[in-house]
């Protein structure tokens, strides 16, 4: 017992410093680089406390073991909840089972201080080598000291045994480095705009920070190997201070992230954002006033994207050979232009004397070096870019507006690298240098839980998706990207698309409430400043003014003639319509990566289709319509001889959007569905895939059925995309559901495919009640919502011809879909068509409504409104 007493004094030492240094930080006295120093400092004592006991109890470790801080430990960056890498290193002549039982309670005893520590145990020889299956441990050997033990032997590791390694080995610990940096980053979608991010492993986050202290070291060591000396390029102050202020920032966020959750948890999730802002982490003096979590998260951002540019460079300028190296983009241009030249895939600027002044501040210059950049792909040269940024005040004295800015703009929008190239401008400030107006979303972080980028990055992602269609593309999207790509290639002025995708969100930097009119606005300046004639100007506002337009387009019924027509008045010409499409396109696609399905693509393909025939007609729509279902008639009869009679008449009642929405196939299995209700009166088509199914109920009408569907997609977890809801004269109903599996059921088990089918057909014969699955379903605690949306109730009589449009905006929960429909049919409605979307946690859903045959009247409508209201509230609950 008398052993143990000592310990447990050092534990009470070091849990009462670790309060002290915990209350100093929450204060807001001590910075993040303070706080992981003093857990270091305070850890040292602990250890050299703990090695001397046990040297007391075994003069054996008196020599020939030293006790080695590596990784972050070694870095003297221990953030409060991180592990401890320590390494136990042992002379060559030491058995290591004379020293097993002294490691083993060191290690317990920082255990039962709640330090996790990750402990290696090697021999000096051990640490030459190169393991590729465990490079984090060379890596780590990168960044250490002596905490305590022998200095001999800690002399002989850090003079000679890691020096070794790294000049005989420094070549693949690089491409080891590189392969990590690369997969890691690919882990993230190669983007640091995360709507909750890893502030360690995300693109420009700490562990980036590591790999450019690593890339350094290795750097140098492969010049010592070839004898060059040290020549490892140093930064630019103004540079090396964004960086250092980077690090700071991100240091004192993971403190308080570690000190948040009380656990090494990195996730920068809603709450901590929120919990950040309020308490102004990062802000000058710490907690001033309550901050806004979405401008917090600007600071936040404008941080890491300046570690992520730091760590491109580095990964960027590791020697040759490149193609050993596995980098990302290929290095065998090598052109000269006026004032710089592209060499191994890097631009770089001659000198002052070579060009008679320096090119780094004349305009002209500078332009074609980021129009070279979209066209081909090469990024800066860091000399090049420290150039470029020192030069930016004479740049802004010199540059000249009018046409030729504009020449020099269009020839970087038109790359198809552009998206990178204005990326790099967008960085350097040289794109705020020409539009002003761009800073404004500098950035800028909309929380809404379905953007998944800044608006700033939004926009470049945009204009990447838009020359992605130029290019063959592979997955579920190919053959949207060629459709919509051979309408990008009829523009007459691609250059004007561009620009207003540039331009159109620049408005979200005002608090004007509507960013459409705003964006316009500006824009109108910046296209005053090109001098751009009025027809161009007049496609560029137009487009930006209407923008969400074609979007809005999308959750009406597209195959309704007066959604159409309505759309089609706002459309001047045919190419702003084509310009209108491609831009909403890459708009939806922008907004995060699984926004643009194959169905919205078909869905706007469809739009685009009927308003290009409607703007090009002099026929009516009834007529068109007329032949077209002649036409269908025609061709499902040739699938189905001798019963040209029986499909006319399973046809007739139908709207026309069942017939121009179904192939002939899909109407003959409906029709083959219909037949066989005598043997089973409900009749269900399944049509399984990865991405979006599809469940077909074919069946006689009765009340409640669309809602009684959408209650057991609901129990099972089915996140309804899309639904609509088609009978005939005789009452046969054919609805359709499209739907995303939100829980993988069906992807992990394909034997619960008939499972799935036959519960649905179970409900919708009665034999299982759907209260029952889905009371079992909301058993769970509803997770709270990420964002609160305010639910809205609106009717359009004007929409449509023959049906009330409503239109229902709400919180996302399950049930919402049914209980929409429960009510909808206890007042009597009709639903001819529903077009369901979820944006985040936003449910978007649109029906279109008759009553005894007719339009709702005003009295009908605030009567369901109220109706609707309750049972959003109760649903809800």
């Amino acid at each position: 017992m008398q052993g143990n007493e000592p310990t447990s004094g050092m534990r009470g030492v070091y849990q009462r410093k670790m309060l002290e240094v915990r209350g100093a930080f929450e204060a807001g006295g001590a910075s993040g680089a303070v706080t992981i120093a003093a857990r270091a400092a305070a850890l040292d004592e602990l250890v050299k406390r703990l090695w001397a006991q046990a040297m007391e109890q075994d003069s054996r470790l008196r020599t020939g073991i030293a006790l080695v801080a590596v990784g972050g430990y070694g870095r003297r960056e221990l953030f409060p909840y991180s592990d401890v890498d320590l390494l136990f290193l042992l002379d060559s002549k030491v058995p290591e089972k004379d020293v097993k039982d002294a490691i083993r309670r060191v290690n317990q005893e920082m255990w039962d201080c709640g330090i996790r520590v990750a402990p290696a145990t090697r021999k000096l020889a051990e640490c030459e080598k190169f393991d590729p299956e465990n490079a984090e441990f060379a890596l780590s050997l990168l960044d250490h000291r002596l905490v305590t033990g022998d200095e001999a032997l800690y002399g002989s590791f850090a003079g000679q045994s890691v020096p070794k390694l790294l000049q005989r080995e420094h070549k693949a610990v690089m491409i080891r480095l590189l392969e990590m940096t690369r997969a890691r980053h690919a882990k993230y979608g190669d983007t640091l705009f995360h709507l909750e991010p890893n502030i360690k492993d995300c693109p420009g986050g700490l562990r980036d920070v590591h790999v450019c202290g690593w890339m350094t070291k290795l750097i140098e060591a492969a010049e010592l190997a070839q004898k060059k000396g040290s020549e490892a390029k140093g930064v630019s102050a103004a540079d090396g201070d964004e960086f250092r202020k980077a690090v700071d920032f991100l240091w004192l966020v993971r403190c308080f992230l570690h000190y948040r959750h009380e656990r090494d948890d990195n996730t920068l999730d809603w709450q901590a954002q929120d919990a950040a802002a309020e308490d102004a982490v990062g802000l000058k003096g710490r907690k001033p006033k309550k901050a806004d979590a979405a401008y917090w998260m600007r600071l936040y951002f404008r941080h890491a994207r300046s570690v992520e540019r730091r760590v491109e460079q580095m990964l960027d300028e590791v020697p040759a050979p490149s193609k050993l190296l596995g980098l990302k983009r290929e290095r065998k241009i090598e052109v000269t232009q006026h004032g710089f030249r592209l060499e191994r895939g890097r631009v770089m600027l001659q000198s002052a004397a070579e060009f008679g002044h320096d090119p780094a501040e004349d305009p002209d210059v500078v332009l074609q070096v980021f129009a070279a950049m979209a066209k081909t792909g090469v990024t800066l040269g860091r000399d090049a870019e420290e150039r470029l940024s020192e030069g930016l005040p004479l740049l802004s004295a010199q540059l000249e507006e009018g046409p030729a800015l504009w020449h020099h703009l269009q020839g970087v929008l038109t790359g198809i690298h552009a998206g990178d190239a204005l990326r790099s401008m967008h960085a350097l400030g040289v794109l705020e240098l020409l539009i002003p107006e761009f800073h404004g979303i500098d950035a800028l972080v909309i929380r809404d839980a379905y953007h998944r980028y800044t608006v700033d990055e939004h926009t470049f992602v945009l204009i990447d998706t838009l020359h992605g269609l130029e290019s063959a593309q592979s997955g579920g999207m190919a053959e949207w990207a060629t459709r919509f790509g051979g309408v990008l290639r009829e523009l007459p002025h691609p250059g004007l698309l561009y620009l207003a995708a540039l331009l159109h969100d620049t408005g979200k930097g005002r608090s004007t409430g509507d960013h459409t009119r705003e964006s316009a606005r500006m824009a109108e300046s910046v296209l005053e400043r090109l001098e751009l004639d009025t027809y161009e100007s007049g496609l560029v506002v137009s487009l930006i003014t209407n923008h969400l337009e074609m979007s809005a387009a999308l959750r009406r019924d597209i195959f309704d003639a007066e959604t159409v027509r309505a759309f089609a008045g706002k459309m001047q010409t045919p190419e702003a319509l084509r310009m209108l499409t491609l831009f909403t396109y890459a708009d939806i696609n922008a907004v995060h990566p699984d926004a643009l399905t194959p169905w919205k693509a078909e869905n706007l393909w469809r739009l685009y289709i009927a308003t290009a025939n409607y703007l090009d007609r002099s026929v009516d729509d009834e007529r068109l319509g007329a032949q077209e279902e002649s036409e269908l008639v025609h061709r499902v009869v040739a699938l189905l001889p001798g019963q040209k009679a029986a499909v006319r008449e399973y046809l007739e009642g139908f709207p026309e959007r069942y017939v121009l929405t179904r192939t002939p196939e899909q109407v003959r299995t409906h029709f083959k569905m219909a037949t066989g209700f005598a043997g089973d009166p409900v009749q269900l088509d399944f049509r399984y895939a990865a991405t979006v199914s599809e469940l077909t109920l074919v069946t006689r009408d009765r009340p409640q059925l669309f809602a009684t569907m959408a209650g057991v997609l609901a129990a099972w977890g089915m996140n309804i995309v899309t639904a609509d809801a088609f009978s005939n004269r005789q009452g046969v109903v054919v609805d359709s559901f499209r739907f995303t599996d939100g829980f993988r059921t069906l992807e992990m088990n394909a034997s619960e495919h008939e499972v799935f089918v036959k519960s649905v057909h179970d409900v919708m014969t009665g034999a299982v009640s759907v209260e029952k699955l889905l009371s079992g379903r909301r058993r769970g605690r509803r997770k709270a919502p990420l964002v609160v949306v305010e639910t809205r109730v609106e009717f359009d009589d004007e929409a449509s011809s023959h049906s009330t449009l409503l239109e229902v905006v709400a919180q996302d929960t399950t049930g919402l879909l049914r209980a929409l429909s429960l009510t909808l049919a206890a007042q009597s409605c009709n639903i001819e068509v529903a077009l369901v979307d979820t944006e985040g946690e936003t449910a978007i859903d649109v029906f279109y409504l008759t009553r005894g045959g007719a339009k709702l009247d005003k009295d009908e409508e605030v009567v369901l409104r109220q109706a609707l209201l309750q049972a959003i509230e109760e649903n809800a609950r």
